[in-house]
């Protein structure tokens, strides 16, 4: 998927600069080794360009040829009930389903639609869904098989033993469980967030983990409206995801569920409120491509049309400065929680990139993260793991996203548990040869509050400018 072959050879360029600085100004040694490390390109702890790119397929959940994680989508085409309905159905159906929905605690703080955060409703139980779903996540092998013979493989097995690195106060829960979504609403709340992002897969299709959850949407808006929060989606990478499927797609989201309260639109600078829309792996298509969809000249563009939306690409890479300048996207997003992991997830390069906003007239939405740690589910890449160290890492991220200008920060994540970058509740557990980490010394709500702190600080420095 990415590709990380430029890094070795702009590695390979900074030793050349350092070896003339250590022959050309030896006195200046000290001075100058340390300005070269301080501008030099992030690297990934691997000895080869073929490594490189199998460890970033592997982050994303792909394996060499083939997806296998929660990037692939399948269709379930035995359960018609989660199939796509016509759009006139569905829209009856939410606008049946919102009439009598309640406000709920008055007492907590105001939302702030200006903090979006990554949520994932993919989880599900023996009670709700007659099985355990994503908590029994398979350990993913390793491409190299010499490599992958040294971990164990298999999948894990609820309710004790879980996909994560930590564990959910909640327990391995349903996203189908109504309490469990007041839980989550209440918590996202408590925090000051005003926006969930929902993974999204169209209807019928679904991760290689997950089932299709679609049918889920209703009642999340509905849950998220007594809670006075805003909803949209992260529309992830499925098979054969294009322009035109994606055209498809916003003409679904839109007309199924632009008329509920809860459904996000963003204010633009002219004054219109549109839906924003979050693409995952946004670089898996062409920017030429998503002109056609994005560009008013394009040959299917949504633009100036009741489906016009803001789209907001994953910035991964310095080069896809393209899919602004060329696809028409409005904005961009750094997702990943992996400091130095990509270009656009490596916090000392936000200035650079809010400058290209400022260039290409676009978002620049910058993503601030508790920490990562996926080897519950990945047991070979711990050379990706960023420590929470206290909140110290969650602290630093946040501050570097407010030294920017950035309209709007994202949070990843709420509850992605398999890459450990939640911050829902986390409880101690301790099983037989494994205990699970935990926020320790504090208290299980102890990233909400942390993230309240920086909501209020992002507040502050916004009513400044």
């Amino acid at each position: 998927m990415l590709s990380f072959r430029f890094l070795r050879r702009r590695r390979i360029l900074y030793f050349c600069v350092l070896a003339l600085f250590l022959f050309g100004c030896f006195a200046t040694l000290k001075t100058l080794s340390l300005t070269t490390n301080e501008n030099k390109r992030p690297q990934l702890k691997v000895s080869s360009t073929r490594e490189r790119e199998e460890i970033i397929k592997e982050f994303h959940g792909l394996e060499v040829g083939k997806k296998i994680r929660d990037t692939d989508a399948k269709k379930n085409e035995t359960d018609t009930e989660n199939k796509r309905d016509t759009h006139a159905g569905r829209v009856g159906k939410i606008l049946d389903a919102q009439d009598g929905y309640e406000v709920g605690d008055v007492s907590l703080p105001e939302p702030n639609y200006d903090v979006h955060i990554f949520y994932y409703a993919w989880y599900g139980n023996v009670e709700h869904d007659g099985k355990y779903v994503h908590w029994n996540h398979r350990r993913l092998p390793h491409w190299n098989p010499e490599i992958a013979a040294r971990y164990d493989q298999g999948s894990h097995s609820p309710p004790d033993d879980i996909g994560s690195n930590f564990y959910p106060q909640l327990g391995p829960y349903s996203s189908r469980d109504l309490n469990i979504l007041k839980d989550h609403m209440r918590q996202i709340r408590t925090a000051g967030v005003g926006v969930i992002v929902l993974s999204w897969y169209p209807p019928g299709k679904a991760d290689s983990e997950g089932i299709p959850s679609d049918s889920i949407v209703p009642t999340l808006l509905n849950v998220a409206a007594e809670y006075k929060l805003k909803l949209t989606f992260h529309i992830e990478p499925y098979k054969d995801r294009d322009d035109q499927t994606v055209h498809d797609d916003v003409k679904y989201i839109v007309d199924t569920y632009s008329s509920h309260d809860s459904f996000y639109k963003h204010k633009t600078n002219d004054g219109r409120h549109l839906p924003m829309l979050y693409i995952y792996d946004s670089y898996q298509t062409t920017p030429d491509a998503w002109a056609q969809l994005m560009k008013p000249e394009g040959s299917h563009s949504v633009r100036n049309t009741p489906y016009d939306c803001i789209f907001i690409a994953l910035m991964v890479e310095m080069n896809h400065r393209r899919y602004l300048d060329v696809g028409g996207f409005d904005g961009f997003y750094t997702y990943f929680a992996t400091d130095k992991f990509t270009y656009g997830s490596t916090r000392r390069f936000w200035p650079h990139l809010e400058t290209m906003a400022k260039q290409t007239n676009t978002l620049f939405i910058p993503s601030v993260g508790p920490g990562y740690i996926d080897t519950m589910v990945r047991p070979w890449n711990d050379q990706n793991t960023r420590l929470r160290k206290n909140g110290n890492y969650y602290q630093k991220s946040w501050q570097a996203a407010l030294q920017t200008n950035a309209q709007i920060i994202s949070i990843t994540s709420f509850n992605e548990w398999h890459e450990g970058t939640q911050i829902e509740k986390a409880v101690p557990k301790t099983l037989p040869g494994f205990r699970y980490k935990d926020y320790g010394p504090h208290s299980p709500d102890f990233y909400l509050e942390l993230t309240k702190e920086f909501v209020d600080k992002f507040i502050l420095r916004k009513n400044k400018v």
